[in-house]
């Protein structure tokens, strides 16, 4: 046994017995939550310097970009391969991690780090309690084997741990790293599972808006647009034969995609096999709710934009692959998914409005946790900073979708109110009052009703 595999499986011990998830948050969860962010956001367990959040940003949707990269400071923990003499070679790709917000990752074991890897960008943890669960057990990460061992969120953490924090790539535990305690999971497990939504939606929704109103048509659809098919509700479970088989995995044909930007500035990327040791070329589903302030899109960050996403459905990629020729297979016609260009528009804008709600959904949860005095001061600082950015991700998707100028001009406003309450704590609670009036008017203004996201 290598000294790999011996981590890999004191991972997996550390872990054996771990029960699954529950299905809501208890008092228990509760006060875990409370005491995970220090866990989340500071600790380094014993390793190079990063945490939890070193990738997982919380101003950043739990994730982060190339252009969030972009604003950090060199001595930033990401960027800790560039630093530090025993990471420099096959812990990462600094160039495509600074151009595309690639992260190294080693699916298939640390036997040949030079040759056997994959870069993958950085998935959000928002709506995990929604997309995890599935029959053949939990999925996690791009291709749904993101954990070793049982899979769980407790050995998703063990296995980041493993392998993003460790001093040296000899990846000893008690040496370039310590392995998080039962207490730390937890936590950890508690708090992943407390981000983002509780629950799926429950389409249709009544929205206002004609264009995004007609991209929720096609979207439910099975016989046009087929989203519904393996986004149920527009999440990450999929409806096969009529059963719920939960968070799925699909080869979609992603790999096949000609002209990938990392292909483009580098020759050495290895194609990504997916799930399994090896791959079997699957990659599991992610929610859509979530989706359009969360690009760029797929396992490898191929495609910038939600509009460039849909349309991949409508290209030879998706439409030559396993998943693609399932679709066609079940189909009348024998078409797989086939879109014209108003219709990618209108898929595009109603995910853009689905995020939006969402966005303005968690900036009230966040804005009333502040003002009830729900969290202690440290925590209300970070909680305003989070609605803050939910705020800004709301102007900013509308506006790349030119949807819903009036809602735009309250969620602008409500952006700066709650910047206002970051910046001046004297005048917090006025501010924090106005700004959810303003989201509230903007919500108005997309859905017909006080239902929804």
């Amino acid at each position: 046994m290598t000294p790999r595999h011996a981590i890999l499986l004191i991972g997996c011990l550390v872990l054996a017995g771990c029960s699954a998830p529950s299905t809501g948050l208890n008092q228990r969860s509760t006060v875990l939550i409370a005491r995970v962010e220090d866990i989340f956001f500071q600790e380094t367990f014993g390793g190079n310097g990063r945490t939890c959040s070193t990738c997982h940003r919380a101003e950043r949707n739990f994730m982060i970009d190339a252009a969030f990269i972009a604003t950090l400071p060199d001595d930033d923990p990401l960027f800790v391969a560039e630093r530090r003499p025993t990471l420099r070679e096959n812990f990462e790709k600094p160039q495509l991690m600074r151009a595309l917000g690639l992260i190294l990752e080693n699916q298939d074991g640390f036997d040949d780090l030079e040759n056997n890897f994959n870069l993958r960008g950085v998935p959000h943890v928002l709506a995990m309690r929604t997309s995890v669960a599935s029959p053949d057990g939990p999925r996690t990460g791009w291709s749904g084997d993101g954990a070793p061992g049982d899979g769980s969120l407790r050995s998703f953490a063990v296995g980041a741990v493993i392998q993003h924090f460790p001093k040296t790539l000899d990846r000893v535990a008690g040496v370039d790293f310590r392995l998080p305690t039962d207490a730390e999971l937890d936590a950890l497990e508690a708090f992943m599972l407390s981000l983002g939504r509780q629950e799926d939606l429950e389409l249709p929704l009544a929205l206002t808006g004609a264009i995004p109103r007609r991209g929720q048509e096609i979207f439910l659809d099975n016989t046009v647009g087929k989203c519904n098919i393996c986004h149920l509700n527009a999440g990450a479970n999929a409806v096969l034969g009529g059963t719920n088989r939960g968070n799925a995995n699909f080869n979609t044909g992603v790999e096949n995609l000609p002209d990938q930007p990392a292909d483009l500035l580098s020759d050495m990327i290895p194609p990504d096999d997916g799930l399994g040791t090896p791959g079997d070329g699957t990659f599991n589903t992610p929610p859509l709710v979530e989706a359009a302030d969360t690009g760029p899109f797929f396992h490898n960050g191929s495609v910038e934009t939600i509009e460039g996403a849909v349309a991949f459905y409508d290209g030879d990629a998706f439409n030559n692959s396993p998943a693609g020729q399932f679709l066609a297979a079940n189909d009348p016609d024998g078409v797989g998914i086939r879109l014209d260009a108003t219709q990618i528009v209108a898929v595009a804008a109603f995910l853009r409005v689905i995020n939006v709600l969402e966005n303005i959904r968690q900036s009230l949860d966040l804005l009333d946790g502040v003002m009830q005095r729900r969290v202690k001061y440290l925590r209300a600082e970070r909680h305003l900073v989070r609605a803050h950015s939910e705020t800004r991700d709301a102007v900013r998707v509308l506006e790349g979708g030119g949807l819903h100028p009036m809602a735009l001009i309250e969620l602008r406003k409500a952006e700066q109110l709650v910047e206002l309450a970051v910046t001046s704590p004297f005048a917090r609670r006025r501010n924090i009052e106005t700004a959810i009036s303003k989201l509230q008017a903007a919500r108005r203004q997309m859905i017909d009703q006080e239902t929804g996201p």
